[in-house]
């Protein structure tokens, strides 16, 4: 991977932690930001050592999202042919399908805001698993502040995360979503009282689903993802499909004598992923 400009990566014990790493830009999203975040999810993906992410960031804001001359620049291309305004779907699939990497990501990915998540930065922590945040994080759907609609990903799952009514609150607005508002609707799961100490704690959580057998975990968030988006019946029955794919009395004994003997268990790692083109 090429040297990073946006982010800082690093995988310690299995842990992977990005972070946005512009500050003096409030960690604004410009084509480059996408370009990274992209690769670094597509490698984590295709690895097997991390077996959780967790995303946070640096200075004043989590993220103040899309970069507004990157953003002009794209509504701006072309809206008066059919052409145009088709080349405007295309770089909106592009950016969706980045933030959907987060969602797709082989294993458990934890946000953990401060300050504000706005805009684009909603739609990216709406993809993680788990939010966690700082008491002084607030959340924005800025898009309809400067007269448009909502278009990588907020709209689309935060109906799963949290109120109906809420969510039309804040998107026909643009009213910010204190913390405390966060935590009550669900949005997020635990709040701290500084940065550091949800640093820690997003970190904290990481290395405990770490600790668990990695296709199990992989398994959990497939069946989560799966029952989200269809019924009970067809949930169960994929559930039976799934759990005969993966189940492992290895992994289920090793589990058991680990707990019992108050130490770490032994469990394989995920296996690396190769690109279609280095088959063969």
């Amino acid at each position: 991977m090429n040297t990073l400009t946006c982010f800082t990566l690093t995988v310690t014990d299995h842990v992977a932690h990005l972070v946005l790493n512009r500050p003096e830009a409030m960690n604004t999203m410009h084509p480059q930001f996408w370009r990274e975040l992209d690769a670094v999810l597509a490698d984590l993906h295709r690895g097997g050592d991390a077996r959780a992410l967790v995303i946070s960031s640096t200075g004043k804001h989590f993220s103040a999202g899309m970069a507004l001359e990157t953003f002009g620049g794209a509504i701006t291309l072309d809206d008066r042919s059919p052409e145009g305004r088709a080349a405007v779907f295309d770089l909106l699939t592009d950016m969706q399908a980045t933030f959907t990497r987060i969602e797709e990501l082989r294993i458990p990915v934890i946000a953990a805001i401060h300050g504000g998540c706005i805009g684009g930065a909603l739609d990216m922590v709406a993809a993680a698993c788990i939010r966690y945040a700082t008491r002084d994080a607030f959340f924005c759907i800025q898009e309809i502040n400067i007269g448009m609609v909502a278009d990588v990903g907020s709209l689309q799952r935060l109906p799963k995360l949290m109120p109906l009514g809420l969510l039309n609150e804040l998107a026909y607005t643009g009213r910010r979503l204190p913390a405390e508002r966060a935590l009550e609707c669900g949005l997020v799961t635990q709040l701290f009282d500084s940065h550091e100490a949800l640093v820690a704690g997003a970190l904290a959580c990481a290395n405990e689903i770490a600790t668990k057998p990695p296709v199990a975990v992989w398994g959990t968030k497939q069946a989560v993802r799966y029952a989200r988006d269809h019924g009970v019946h067809d949930s169960l029955r994929q559930m039976g499909w799934l759990q005969g794919a993966i189940w492992s009395n290895r992994h289920v004994g090793e589990a058991v004598s680990a707990m019992q003997a108050k130490r770490a268990g032994d469990f394989p790692a995920l296996a690396p992923l190769k690109r279609f083109s280095e088959l063969g």
